[in-house]
């Protein structure tokens, strides 16, 4: 997956994580998870971007732990929607496994870039 694909789908990933926010209830319970998971559904797509202007690679890899922890938090919002049962979890289900996809690719690019770093440090020796 390029890096520009990536973005365009962190971004469809919000866009999503926005609609499902309007569909929570009213209640006290729903607005105060729906603030919470609003930022954290959002900030990976930003930060991201934020990532692929990095100025080293340590900086590159610092960004995507960012970007690792919202997704691990907007995870946490989900299966607490699913099992408060705010929202049917059938109708959760394909955007709580998008959110797994992407911490795990999320996962493996900050281990791909540590093993990278170390290479290239180890190389410099």
């Amino acid at each position: 997956m390029t890096t520009a694909e990536l973005k365009e789908r962190m971004k469809r990933f919000a866009l999503r994580i926005l609609k499902m926010v309007d569909s929570l209830p009213r209640t006290y319970s729903g607005v105060a998870i729906a603030k919470q998971i609003v930022r954290s559904g959002t900030s990976p797509g930003a930060n991201y971007r934020a990532a692929c202007l990095a100025k080293s690679h340590k900086d590159f890899v610092n960004k995507l732990k960012i970007v690792e922890e919202e997704l691990d938090e907007t995870i946490y919002w989900i299966e607490l929607i699913i099992d408060a049962e705010l929202i049917p979890e059938r109708k959760m289900r394909p955007l709580y496994g998008e959110a797994v996809e992407l911490l795990k690719i999320i996962v493996s690019s900050i281990n791909t870039s540590k093993r990278n770093l170390n290479n290239s440090a180890s190389s410099l020796q």
